[in-house]
């Protein structure tokens, strides 16, 4: 039995380790966003700064390893045996969850999983107890910790967002979007709040918690802080006003301090997240072989109770690991990402769409501007206008927001995470962090009315994340403690199994959407790019990759759909199905970027390749709509189990898919090489193929007057030939844009 336990054990130090790589990848939103949006220093300076930060907070972390060992449950009330089944559901269910959250590119709380994996997987098996008898509910679970929790979240949401949406408009008001103008006598009494606020920040949240601060030290500590505080205000400020006089950038110096207090607090404080479950199950086994060993269900686990004794080097090891996460995890590039784009100041690729409660939500603010508009004088307006011209914003290339941004991002948001820890409210730094940063990105006028329905969207589903996290924290890891405990050892051994395959199809997932990402990449770069020449390089080659892509879509569900009508094969239809509804969605947002590049090239130049672009695009939208008349259909008399394609359809429709299939692979390539060479042969061929189809429609025509065939069948298959015809002729149309706007 032991040797089952070491096996369990082993397997929860694996999974921290791994927890410590996705908690990372989640949580560098928190600390990285600000500085990698305004670019306060090259993405390598900066993530060495969060670096430092990470390892110097995890070596010197606080212990707070006790809320994973009695923050939740009441360990005395539990035998070795249910808290092992406990812990290993627990960290499973959030290193699972944390990597999908992961894989969409979503931020999420991983103190909120943690804690509701904790309520659930203990709940379960509380259950159990009660069942048996003999106990309460609020003996087994620490019921006020969680609703403490639910309570933060409502707060840090709320809070956050108003506070980041105030302090953001007075912010502009002072510096406005020229700030440089606006520096003599502003910048140093700026920069000394901003420093001195991000070392209270250290003090309560990262080095006043610190495992070498004596309690004679932390006790001076909080009874000067306001000398302190008053020291380091003067002081700072001086400081600030001398370095400015020399003309060092003095939004850079809070931008990147505040990432190193940021970092260090986050690692010091939420590193129980990560491996605070795995290391109350080794105290858990070291308390249960102290003892003798015997029956884990019988051995208690009051030892729990006691005060953690979490050996340094574990600390240490942690914040390497981290360390290591922060440069290499490609998957919290991808979570920075999605903050960075909701938040930036001007037009680009909107990763959400449009919603219903968005689209009223900006109808409702609108109504109620205006009305408040009406009231407001002329002349108040008119100046309050001049303060936030966003047309005096210059951005550099790659910047999503300027570095004023930047540091009301981060000051603030150590500020309410201060509060908040003074207050005993457990609010999560992702909340906070990225809540501020959406309500200075709307202070900013980021959204403006053409992006604001994407960003409310984008806002609504994050939130909404953060509660899916909760309730699949505590269902999952409810359901797992179930089959740990009445399952034994088989059911542990498919958790494992479960958590390695959701680990590897979760990786394999996130790598195909990297490769179909690429063409975002391009984007970006067009974005960035102020030469009307490259832009028109950039726009070309995006324009060139998309239409090729299309064009060979089209070939591939094209095949898809003859192949699955004629052996009658409903998941390939259904397949095609799918794959069309994707790219739908993704050519509505292709279309989008490619019309924001247009805008970015010469005029004159626009004008002349516009109508090629529109015909293009137009010709795009056709094959979509092509292949969904196409399918539907199909999908409805396969699935329906009507009568299969005769062999005489199929004899007259394999030998014609072939040929168009060969047809629209030949003008992909030609469109994606941009050799055009053999581009009127390809029309000719098309045109060729297009005449058989009118012969074949007609014949099918003449049969259905005058054979007794199955008029389902009949029209299915006449159907499906017309589609045929409308689609070839939208792929020429593509090929002829195509030539048109390359050359």
């Amino acid at each position: 039995m032991d040797f089952i336990y070491m096996g369990i054990l082993g397997f929860l130090l694996v999974l921290a380790t791994f927890d410590l790589f996705v908690g990372v990848a989640n949580d560098a939103v928190n600390f990285l966003s600000p500085a990698v949006g305004a670019r306060a220093a090259k993405f390598r300076t900066i993530l060495i700064v969060a670096a430092v930060g990470i390892f110097v907070g995890a070596a010197t972390s606080s212990g707070m390893m006790d809320i994973a060992r009695h923050g939740i449950l009441n360990p005395a009330m539990y035998s070795f045996e249910q808290v092992m089944c406990i812990f290993l559901a627990v960290a499973a269910t959030d290193v699972v969850l944390l990597d999908i959250f992961n894989m969409l590119g979503m931020p999420t709380s991983t103190t909120v999983s943690m804690v509701f994996g904790l309520l659930g997987g203990s709940t379960a098996l509380a259950m159990v107890k009660l069942v048996e008898g003999g106990h309460t509910y609020a003996e087994l679970i620490n019921t006020d910790k969680a609703l403490s929790v639910i309570l933060g979240i409502f707060l840090s949401v709320a809070i956050a967002f108003v506070f980041g949406y105030l302090v953001m408009w007075i912010s502009r008001m002072i510096f406005t979007f020229n700030y440089k103008r606006h520096l003599r006598w502003t910048i140093a009494l700026f920069g000394g709040i901003s420093i001195t606020s991000i070392i209270y920040f250290l003090l309560v949240s990262g080095i006043g918690e610190a495992r070498f601060m004596t309690p004679v030290v932390t006790e001076w500590i909080k009874g000067n802080q306001a000398f302190i505080l008053l020291c380091c205000f003067v002081v700072f400020t001086v400081l600030m006003e001398i370095l400015h006089l020399f003309r060092v950038n003095i939004f850079k110096i809070i931008v990147l301090f505040g990432t190193f207090a940021l970092a260090m607090a986050f690692a010091g404080n939420d590193l129980v997240n990560f491996i605070g479950v795995p290391l109350a199950g080794l105290e858990s086994y070291e308390d249960y072989v102290a003892s003798g060993g015997g029956n884990p269900a019988t051995h208690m686990m009051g030892a729990l109770l006691l005060p953690s004794t979490t050996s340094p080097w574990f600390l240490i090891a942690a914040g390497l690991i981290m360390t290591v996460a922060i440069f290499r995890s490609k998957k919290a590039h991808k979570v920075i990402e999605t903050s960075v784009n909701l938040a930036r100041q001007d037009e680009g690729d909107e990763v959400f769409s449009s919603s219903r409660i968005a689209r009223r939500t900006v109808r409702n603010v609108l109504a109620a501007t205006s009305v408040v508009d009406k009231c407001i004088p002329r002349r108040v307006k008119t100046w309050v206008n001049s303060r936030f011209n966003t047309e005096e914003a210059v951005l550099p290339e790659g910047v999503a927001f300027d570095l004023v941004r930047a540091s009301v991002n981060l000051v603030l948001g150590g500020l309410l995470i201060v509060v908040g820890t003074s207050l005993q409210l457990p609010l999560s730094t992702t909340y906070v962090a990225f809540m501020v940063a959406m309500g200075s990105s709307l202070a900013d006028r980021a959204w403006g009315r053409e992006t604001a329905v994407y960003r409310i969207t984008g806002v609504i589903t994050v939130i909404g994340g953060w509660f899916v996290t909760a309730g699949a924290a505590f269902i999952v890891s409810f359901t797992f403690s179930l089959l740990n405990y009445f399952g034994g050892i088989i059911a542990m051994v498919a958790v494992m199994a479960i958590v390695v395959f959701a680990l590897v199809n979760n990786n394999r997932k996130f790598k195909k959407k990297q490769e179909e990402e690429s063409v975002d990449t391009l984007f970006r770069k067009l974005v960035r790019s102020h030469d009307k020449a490259e832009t028109w390089q950039l726009l070309a080659e995006h324009v060139r990759t998309t239409q090729s892509a299309m064009a060979a879509f089209a070939g591939e569900q094209y095949g898809r759909v003859v192949n699955g009508l004629l052996n009658d094969d409903i998941k390939t239809l259904r397949h095609a199905a799918e794959a069309v509804d994707d790219e739908k969605n993704m050519w509505k947002r292709y279309r989008r970027k490619e019309i924001i590049g247009m805008r970015k090239i010469d005029y004159l130049q626009a004008v002349e390749k516009n109508t090629w672009f529109h015909l293009g695009c137009n010709s795009s939208t056709q094959i979509i709509y092509c292949l969904k008349r196409m399918i539907e259909p199909c999908v409805e008399h396969v699935d329906n189990n009507f009568a299969p394609m005769p062999q005489a359809y199929a004899d007259e429709l394999k030998p014609l898919c072939d040929d168009v299939i060969t047809l629209f692979n030949e003008a992909a390539k030609a469109i994606q090489t941009g050799d055009f060479s053999d581009a009127d042969r390809i029309l000719v061929d098309g045109n060729a193929l297009k005449a058989r189809l009118s012969q074949l429609r007609h014949q099918q025509q003449d049969r259905i007057q005058r054979e007794d065939s199955n008029i389902k069948v009949a029209l299915l298959y006449l159907s499906t030939l017309q589609e045929t015809q409308e689609l070839i002729s939208a792929v020429r149309h593509l090929l002829r844009a195509a030539r048109r706007f390359q050359e």
